[in-house]
């Protein structure tokens, strides 16, 4: 694997950048802030869990949990970010990061309010506008859950 320069690592992308790169909005928007980005390759996403989620009123609502789906579209978001990054800016808006395939899925534990969730993505391979990742969920420092996904991303025209 080629050495990465300090210079390529974007070391923080805050919520007001991402919404700009991002067309999700709340309560679809999963991600608070990435770090340690590595354009077009790796990041870490961030995720606040607070017991205001909306999720958690219809979820288990007398013992909230964060529902895995929404673990794994997280990522994917962390995903479409971190290869978004590899656009000059002025073409960063407009684009569309679209799921593909969802493969090897574990959830392996809760995610309750109060947790902050780190999303390790990288990724793994690029046919033409299709990226494949690889991306794990952690809370203090223990994996909660993990992904192997694709994603397709449309040029705005």
């Amino acid at each position: 694997m080629d050495e990465v320069k300090t210079e390529q690592k974007i070391p923080e992308i805050r919520i007001g950048e991402i919404m700009k790169m991002l067309p999700h909005r709340a309560p679809f928007l999963l991600v608070d802030r990435l770090k340690d980005v590595i354009p077009g390759e790796s990041g870490i996403g961030i995720k606040n869990i607070t017991f205001n989620e909306p999720f958690f009123q219809g979820h288990f609502p007398e013992n909230p949990i964060m529902p895995g789906v929404l673990q794994v579209e997280a990522m994917a978001q962390t995903a479409g970010i971190i290869v978004l990054t590899s656009f000059p800016e002025e073409e960063r808006a407009g684009n569309s990061v679209y799921f593909m395939t969802i493969n090897d899925v574990k959830f392996r534990k809760p995610v309750l309010p109060g947790d902050v969730l780190e999303f390790h993505v990288k990724k793994e391979q690029t046919v033409r506008n299709v990226f494949k990742f690889r991306g794990e969920a952690f809370v203090d420092g223990k994996l909660v859950s993990q992904a192997v996904f694709s994603a397709m991303i449309l040029k705005k025209k």
